[in-house]
């Protein structure tokens, strides 16, 4: 298997709402979005916490990823919870085949360090810039958005 879909890590919200209480605050700007080729397979059920493994890096895209910069949640529209951020940008990049993200919370140590907040698929494409500008731009509803209305 490998990427498919876009989703919400299910364990990190879990230890956010239950007993846990995981101080998951999705407008720090400590959280980072590491890149990741097609042999990585996002289990949103199970994988709790930030892995290098099958993580793509290269020049201007370090290891454990770039800082996601105005990290908000916010009510938009009336009912729904965004998620957004600024636009990633990245002048002079050079790696091959990322096929999607993983955003975490970095700054978290407990209970778990990085905990993984959601994966970005790219849709099936391998971005590998070799020397270029690599550029996500979010949609005008953020990262993603949670309808909460009944």
């Amino acid at each position: 298997m490998a990427w498919s879909v876009s989703g919400l890590y299910v364990p990190t919200f879990l230890d956010a709402l239950d007993t846990t209480q995981m101080a998951l605050d999705l407008d720090l700007d400590t959280h980072k979005i590491a890149l990741y080729n097609n042999t990585e397979t996002p289990n949103y059920s199970s994988q709790t916490a930030y892995s290098a493994t099958n993580e793509v890096t290269g020049t201007n895209w370090p290891a454990t990823g770039v800082v996601l910069a105005t990290a908000t949640m916010t009510e938009s529209p009336a009912g729904t919870l965004m998620f957004d951020a600024a636009d990633i940008s990245v002048a002079n990049a050079t790696f091959t085949n990322a096929f999607g993200a993983k955003i975490y919370a970095d700054a978290l140590t407990t209970p778990i360090a990085d905990p993984l907040i959601c994966g970005i698929y790219f849709g099936g494409s391998a971005y590998s810039p070799n020397n270029g500008t690599f550029q996500i731009v979010w949609a005008s509803t953020g990262i993603f958005a949670l309808d909460i209305t009944p």
